[in-house]
């Protein structure tokens, strides 16, 4: 009977291990992270299996640091058996947004199993806790640091601020390359970068120690609105090489390479508020220090002659993020629009210079016509009040002309008549006529009569074909969105080429080029752009391997040179291989 009793439990054992269900799952350590931190991903089985298959990390967005580990571990609890298999890997994300970790496989008791794909959202860079078990040895930890310099941390509204990126670097360690991994984003901040010509290291020091450093970037900004804003971080990737404890036979010490992930830190400015006691009415945001005038190019002038009147503002302050104050004139001088001019430039204390507006004035009758003066105001952040400075008045004298018949003189009920001037703007009226006689038949009955009867008849039915089309084309929102990215393109692209001059200008305008022909030939919006998307997407389009790893350099090329030195001769071949890059696409893309 106990015989029965064991080979029953046998058999129910067995039977419950043969039916038991299959589980191969991903588990992550996390679902959201910084672009600086490391996740760590599991791919975890109940039953062993062979030919596992990874997801390719790569195109996933992920680069490999550690990786695969393997743990088994089994056993036999109340008479239960478990097992577990797992494969471990430390991936860090390539750049920011939502990323997909596709299916990973295996073969089970031949059978293939796939796990769910995994959705991992990166956001900006994070403040990384220390370890408080650190030795304090060399290491790349230390030996790096990326900080953003803030030049003032409470300004009014439209008074400038510097932000100066430092790369710190310890004299014990290399520094191969570095890769902008996230740019920062200055929102409710007008920027203008100021372009480095080329990387200096230079002595400095970091939390007491000595250390080598390089400034990366220089950004000045004008905060649009007040209340605390937000600087998202810069951050790279750096390949370094570390001392080893390692030497070779001449005693010199051998290197190792690594990598590091260093960001500069989200900032944040408490931006005040401009007093609204004693607001002049009619200020228009000027915030700096500042000298005003209205100048005319002479004031005493015949009949048919014009003069200029320029109004301009010189001095330091947020000089392009406001509008001139316009003159008023008697309405027998008629004024043109302006003509704007600015000459601005933008060191680290903000931008400096002058802007001006010019008018054309031309009279209409001779006198003598006053100029009321003109105010500006503006904001001294330096001392927390509003300035208001006046031109001087002036006097348009026109010697000669006609009279303005609204000041001709009257006696009783007779007005005294002024001599008609014949002048280029007034001429006589003409006394005489010469008319030529024609002889022409009815028009009703005629030809052109009928024809006019026709035509609307013979119209309607184009109208109505024209009326389809345009419905037709306005209904294509994927077409008429096609055309629009074809047609800046090919815009962009010509302005690339008129500013090879321009370094910042030409790379921006070629990386716009580039972006809306990949716009049009790929249906993908731009916030939808990454370098593995846009390969992907060209594979599918049958563009060749070749072709899309040209068009990834040339990208990464536009992003790393505007902020980085180069040359002339660059620029024109980085311009070739764009127009060559894009005919090639056009013919292989389907």
């Amino acid at each position: 009977m106990k015989l029965v009793t064991y080979i029953s439990a046998i058999f129910f054992l067995l039977l419950q291990t043969a039916t038991a269900q299959v589980q191969f799952e991903a588990k992550v350590s996390k679902t959201t992270l910084g672009i600086n931190e490391r996740l760590r991903i599991d791919f975890t089985m109940n039953d062993d299996g062979d030919n596992f298959e990874p997801p390719n990390f790569d195109a996933c967005g992920f680069k490999v640091v550690a990786g695969p580990s393997q743990q088994v571990s089994q056993s036999w609890i109340n008479g239960r058996s478990s097992f577990s298999k797992t494969y471990s890997y430390f991936l860090i994300p390539k750049s920011r947004g939502t990323l997909t970790i596709k299916q990973a496989s295996i073969e089970i008791r031949g059978q293939i199993y796939k796990t769910s794909p995994v959705r991992i959202t990166v956001t900006a860079a994070v403040e990384l806790p220390k370890d408080p078990n650190y030795a304090p040895q060399v290491s790349v930890n230390d030996a790096i640091h990326l900080v953003a310099e803030v030049s003032k941390n409470n300004p009014y509204i439209n008074e400038p601020i510097t932000v100066v990126y430092k790369l710190y670097i310890s004299y014990d360690i290399g520094v191969k390359s570095w890769r902008e991994l996230d740019k920062p984003k200055y929102n409710d901040f007008w920027s203008q970068n100021i372009d480095i010509k080329e990387l200096r290291a230079e002595d400095g020091t970091y939390n007491g120690e000595k250390m080598r450093y390089v400034v990366l970037r220089k950004t000045v900004l004008y905060p649009q609105k007040s209340g605390k804003l937000m600087i998202e971080p810069l951050s790279l990737d750096i390949d370094v090489q570390l001392p080893s404890n390692r030497r070779n036979f001449f005693g010199q010490v051998l290197l190792i390479d690594d990598s590091k992930r260093v960001s500069a830190g989200a900032r944040t400015i408490n931006v005040k508020p401009l007093p609204e006691a004693g607001k002049p009415e009619n200020f228009n945001g000027a915030v700096g220090r500042f000298s005003f005038n209205a100048k005319p190019s002479k004031t005493t002038l015949n009949n048919g002659e014009s003069l200029d009147l320029t109004v301009s503002v010189s001095g330091t302050g947020n000089l392009k993020l406001f509008t001139l104050p316009k003159p008023t004139v008697p309405s027998s001088l008629e004024m043109y629009d302006p003509v704007h001019s600015e000459n601005v430039s933008t060191p680290l204390s903000g931008m400096t210079g002058s802007i001006s507006d010019t008018y054309t004035i031309i009279p209409q009758f001779k006198g003598d016509y006053p100029i009321k003066p003109l105010t500006f105001s503006y904001f001294d952040p330096s001392v927390g009040k509003y300035k208001t400075i006046s031109s001087a008045p002036f006097t348009i004298k026109v010697l000669d002309g006609p009279a303005n018949a609204s000041a001709t003189a009257s006696n009783g009920n007779e007005v005294q008549k002024q001599a008609l001037t014949k002048t280029a703007q007034f001429k006589f009226i003409k006394l005489k006529t010469k008319l030529v006689n024609k002889t022409e038949g009815d028009f009703f009955g005629s030809t052109g009569f009928y024809s006019l009867m026709i035509s609307p008849l013979l119209a309607l039915p184009l109208l109505l074909l024209i009326r389809r089309r345009n419905k037709a084309v306005a209904a294509d929102v994927v077409g008429n969105k096609t055309k629009n990215s074809n047609k800046l393109a090919k815009r962009f692209l010509s302005e690339a080429k008129t500013a090879m001059n321009d370094k910042e200008r030409f790379y921006i305008s070629l990386e716009r080029a580039l972006h809306n022909f990949l716009k049009a030939k790929l249906q993908i919006e731009t916030s939808e752009m990454s370098k593995m998307k846009i390969a992907e997407l060209l594979q599918n389009k049958h563009a060749t391997n070749e072709t899309t790893s040209a068009l990834i350099r040339l990208i990464e090329s536009c992003e790393f040179a505007r902020y980085a030195p180069t040359s002339e001769s660059v620029i024109n071949a980085d311009y070739e291989t764009a127009v060559d890059l894009l005919n090639q696409l056009e013919k292989q893309i389907k």
